[in-house]
């Protein structure tokens, strides 16, 4: 039998119609100007080119990153333990889970594994919940730039993005089982990624791992991410995580928020780079779909910031994979009665830890 555990956070009244509504009055005021949309509307290419440092956009890998994104929705964590969840399929054949870490009380959900292919430790953050979704993304809109990154002067970030990584249990565990995982493994690279809010948390966990183990031996890939910083922010992002993907697809909202403001200065959100935005054009009855490699200023105005992006729907589904919930309710889990894949599962701070490795490592070491 299975043990179904769920909580259901209180969410604002307003319907998906409503919220949409208050999306798209807002967006116009931050909405690139016709010219920069003229501009990307010469599309129908795919434009590819090296980022600084010789750091280039892989197809193959964004294929098979973002259905390790799209995994991590999954509820049910026997069979996401094991990896023979429906999503766990594709290219992600042989991963082998270390563990998995499900904050309740805040509705988080990260997994920690071993890939085959790339050889890798993939950190995999779970994003907004479906049926939440609009609710979150309507609260984008007001969130301040009210915390200082620390040892980054100028540096300003939104405390609920910092928060929801440094300050629970989740970063313990990942640094915990990334330690681990190296000194059983060897010293693999490793890869972050994340979907909409759990994009903003690979953020952080990618830039917290590059400054402990070195920037070459971390990589990042998220999709549909929402702006985390402040311009210093960002540019110090680049600098401390420059093996950085950030997708885009189409019309997706979450990129466009919290709003950016060029005449803000330090005072406005802004995206680090670097930015591949998918999109389709049409030509009489011919679509072509595009994967263009934007500049490196984070905020290309060719690429998304060319569209008034207004669509859930194209937030949910990035290289034809869905990025949502695999069950109904605001955050809900299940648990087998019996597995023998895992080693234990504790709750610490009312968070469910489900781990392949013994529990005597339950403190971080330098390695």
């Amino acid at each position: 039998m299975l043990r179904e555990r769920s909580l259901r956070r209180r969410m604002a009244s307003s319907s998906t119609a409503a919220a949409a509504l208050v999306v798209a009055a807002l967006l116009l005021s931050s909405s690139p100007s016709p010219a920069a949309a003229a501009a990307a509307g010469r599309g129908g290419e795919l434009r590819m080119k090296h980022s600084d440092g010789g750091y280039s956009y892989n197809r193959t890998l964004a294929h098979i990153f973002v259905q390790y994104a799209s995994a991590v929705y999954t509820s049910d964590l026997t069979s996401l333990f094991a990896w023979t969840c429906p999503r766990c399929q594709g290219g992600t054949k042989g991963f082998e889970m270390i563990e998995i870490i499900v904050d309740v009380e805040n509705c988080l959900q990260a997994f920690v594994g071993i890939a085959p292919d790339p050889q890798s430790i993939i950190i995999a953050f779970r994003g907004t919940q479906e049926h939440s979704v609009s609710n979150w993304i309507e609260d984008l809109f007001w969130k301040q730039l009210d915390v200082g990154y620390p040892g980054m002067p100028d540096a300003m970030v939104h405390h609920g993005f910092y928060t929801a990584y440094y300050n629970t249990t989740v970063r313990h565990e990942i640094l915990e089982s990334v330690q681990w995982a190296r000194k059983t493994y060897g010293r693999l690279p490793i890869n972050v990624v994340g979907h909409s809010m759990g994009g903003a948390l690979a953020s952080f966990c990618a830039l917290d791992l590059s400054v402990k183990y070195g920037s070459q031996e971390v990589q990042l890939m998220t999709f549909g991410q929402p702006r985390v910083g402040n311009p210093s922010f960002a540019a110090y992002f680049s600098d401390q995580v420059p093996r950085t993907i950030r997708v885009t697809h189409q019309n997706d909202i979450v990129p466009h928020l919290p709003p950016y403001f060029c005449y803000l200065g330090e005072w406005t959100y802004h995206h680090f780079s670097r930015e591949v935005w998918l999109h389709e054009t049409i030509v009489g009855n011919v679509v072509t779909r595009n994967e263009t490699i934007c500049d490196g200023s984070g905020e290309d105005p060719t690429c998304s910031r060319s569209v008034y992006g207004r669509s859930v729907a194209d937030h949910l589904e990035y290289y034809g994979v869905s990025l949502h919930a695999d069950s109904r309710g605001t955050c809900q889990f299940v648990i087998g009665s019996t597995n023998t894949a895992y080693g234990s599962i504790l709750e610490v701070d009312r968070t469910i830890i489900m781990t392949r490795y013994p529990q005597e490592w339950h403190a971080v070491e330098s390695i």
